[in-house]
């Protein structure tokens, strides 16, 4: 092939230089491709006038496109919920309800993560507030150290799988996907990591339950009336959220967006029904949930310019004959896509992954034949795209706990206690690690785990 010809690959091996330099990610994609669309016209292979289309694709399917306003709402559901103490209390509550089970306290932090997680897709806001609440306590009780920092970075990072996420709707909106369907299937499987989770601290706290030590007796409600009392103000408002939230969304009531809204009016009630929305964390709370929103808008107008000029290129056939050359079939194609989305994760943020891998990647894949493997799944659409979607979204959970650009292991260095060391938070992700990719094994291995709720309630 002449240099021409392999443009595409030099624009990705560009790219993934350039994202080591810590500049934003936002102008690395968008400069690279425009930096590409000049050089191909140096090189008589392209005409830069066709950038003129820029600004209509970049308006037409980002800045108006309805669903992805869901995201600065669920940005500020989640943020007021941090503010507004409810995690704080739930975690209380918890602690409570697990203390006869062999390590409790793992289990509360994983459960309100898992909680959380319903409630919010913002990984940073999740570990660091379940950090700073959770661990103290769990070194006050004398808990092994990786597993207390294993089991807060895990649970922290559920919220990007469990629906409602904010990847959930990024990915839907790239692979035209309604974003319904994308977070009836990702519940299973964010259900089933926590599962696995939970699974694990039993099993391992059972059989060393030094790692673990119980909750003292004399904590928490003394009375049945204090009990009830704990359970109707901590624990009831942020599950009945979670129903009006996602409810709405799976009966049909309201799209992903009016659902969002609604979540972004319940969490600013809990606010004040907590006697915590003031005019500075409302003030906060909306900074935080702009520059996020700023943030993410701005990746997608970089991305567009990218993926573009990437197939203007002939980046799509280029991709095409190497698998054609490869021959390892369609399950070859898709271990070889998950390995190096795995691989990614070692290094970059899932939004840049996402914004590589799925554009790209999401049409080959829908055009595979896995035979009988997907068979009994056709009512819910495009089946392929959407368990393809969902085995990313999985297996992306690892890019927040794998070193050495973890980022929740980042998040969760910066508020520890100075006892804790990174070499304690490293040591706790392993097993955690290990589960995910388990989880993503056996989403592979029996679709049915992505594919039968949304087939259940969507399916003709």
């Amino acid at each position: 092939m002449t240099f021409v010809e392999l443009l595409p690959i030099y624009m990705f091996v560009a790219l993934a230089l350039l994202l080591f330099t810590g500049f934003p990610v936002a102008f690395i994609l968008g400069g690279v491709g425009l930096g590409f669309a000049f050089l191909a016209q140096e090189l008589g292979a392209f005409n830069v006038a066709r950038l003129v289309i820029l600004p209509s694709r970049i308006f037409g399917s980002t800045m108006e496109n309805p669903v992805l306003v869901a995201i600065p709402m669920f940005t500020f559901m989640g943020t007021m919920l941090e503010k507004s103490g409810v995690a704080k209390d739930l975690l209380q509550c918890l602690q409570v309800l697990t203390r006869r089970v062999p390590g409790g306290l793992a289990l509360s932090v994983t459960l309100m993560g898992t909680i959380m997680a319903a409630t919010t897709g913002i990984i940073g806001a999740s570990v660091v507030m379940i950090t700073l609440l959770a661990l103290p306590v769990m070194l006050e009780r004398n808990y092994h150290i990786p597993l207390a920092t294993g089991t807060i970075a895990a649970s922290g990072t559920l919220g990007i799988l469990i629906p409602p996420s904010i990847m959930l709707v990024i990915m839907s909106d790239l692979m035209s996907i309604p974003v319904g369907t994308v977070f009836v299937a990702a519940i299973v499987p964010g259900l089933l990591l926590s599962a696995l989770y939970t699974i694990y601290i039993i099993v391992l706290c059972r059989i060393r339950p030094q790692l673990a030590p119980p909750l003292p007796d004399d904590i928490g409600p003394s009375t049945r009336g204090e009990f009830w009392t704990m359970i109707l103000k901590s624990f009831i408002p942020p599950v009945f959220l979670i129903v009006v939230v996602l409810g709405s969304i799976f009966a049909g009531l309201a799209t992903p967006t009016e659902a969002a809204g609604v979540g972004a009016l319940g969490s600013t009630l809990l606010a004040f029904v907590n006697r915590q929305l003031t005019f500075e964390v409302m003030k906060d709370v909306c900074y935080r949930s702009a520059l996020t929103g700023a943030m993410l808008f701005g990746i997608f107008l970089g991305a567009t310019c990218f993926s573009l000029v990437f197939r203007w290129l002939g980046g799509d056939a280029l991709i095409d004959e190497f698998i054609a050359w490869a021959g390892v079939g369609p399950w070859g194609i898709l271990f070889v896509l998950m390995g190096m989305v795995f691989f990614l994760g070692f290094f970059f943020d899932w939004v840049e992954i996402t914004l590589i891998v799925l554009p790209v990647f999401g049409p080959i894949v829908a055009g595979l034949d896995f035979g009988t493997h997907l068979a009994g799944f056709e009512g819910v659409g495009e089946v392929a795209l959407i368990w393809f979607t969902i085995l990313v979204s999985t297996n992306l959970q690892t890019s927040f706990l794998t070193p050495p650009f973890g980022f929740a292991l980042f998040y969760m260095k910066g508020v520890a206690p100075p006892g804790v060391t990174i070499q304690h938070i490293y040591k706790g992700i392993i097993p955690f690690v290990m589960l995910q990719l388990m989880g993503l094994a056996l989403c592979m291995l029996f679709p049915g785990i992505v594919l039968w709720l949304p087939n259940a309630l969507l399916g003709n």
